[in-house]
């Protein structure tokens, strides 16, 4: 029988927990669809002053079976209003309601809405190499929009992180080269602001509906 590597149970609830009804924010993707901005200010990153590993140049927070047959990759900001709202409005866990089996998510940073994105960015990072980057993820998005370093901190101490770890990795800057290469894949790909997508290597742009999501990975499977 072949093994499948997939998320913990652990990162599954991180992921989870703290969701609101899907159809208390329906009227939310409505006004997302018609409002997202096609323009975000970019902005240019401090140079990395740590050099990381090529093994974790290529980790991102993922949830999901390694092996799916669909990757949805998000490239999004802490500092987006509409990635938050997308967040919250339950889309990605009614797909894996569906499509449990064949779907997995990923996420990559694209730190370009405001000046405390790339540090909000590396927090998140930060948050990752201790294996909690969902828990993280879920509290930076409910107290939105506060993302200075000293709350940056606060949250990591409320989802229980190492703070000697994670302080030295933030003040440090050791994650700035793996936020400068998540922006350097999205500007490749053209994306104009946040929050955008790639499916099976089909860039989207924009927060999609569930109907969107589903009708192309619909297409997708039926192409296999």
């Amino acid at each position: 029988m072949k093994t499948r590597k997939t998320s913990t149970k652990s990162e599954r609830r991180g992921f989870l927990a703290g969701k609101k009804s899907v159809f208390r924010w329906s009227v939310v993707i409505v006004l997302l669809l018609v409002g997202f901005v096609g323009v975000s200010f970019y902005q240019s990153l401090p140079q990395p002053t740590a050099t990381l590993s090529e093994e974790r140049l290529a980790q991102d927070p993922s949830f999901g079976f390694d092996d799916a047959r669909i990757v949805i990759v998000e490239y999004a900001d802490f500092g987006c209003s509409a990635c938050r709202a997308w967040h919250y409005s339950g889309i990605i866990e009614r797909i894996f309601i569906l499509y449990s089996e064949d779907v997995k998510f990923v996420w990559k940073d694209f730190p370009v809405i405001t000046a405390q994105s790339p540090k909000a960015a590396e927090a998140g990072q930060c948050a990752f190499d201790q294996g909690k980057f969902w828990e993280y993820h879920r509290v930076v998005y409910d107290n939105y929009p506060s993302l200075g370093v000293d709350k940056l901190k606060e949250y990591a101490e409320k989802v229980g992180l190492n703070m000697q770890e994670f302080n030295q990795c933030l003040d440090s800057g050791k994650n700035r080269a793996k936020i400068a290469q998540s922006l350097a894949e999205a500007r490749s790909h053209g994306f104009p602001g946040t929050p955008s997508f790639l499916v099976n290597g089909r860039p989207l742009v924009g927060p999609p509906s569930f109907e969107t999501l589903q009708a192309i990975i619909e297409e997708i499977l039926a192409e296999d």
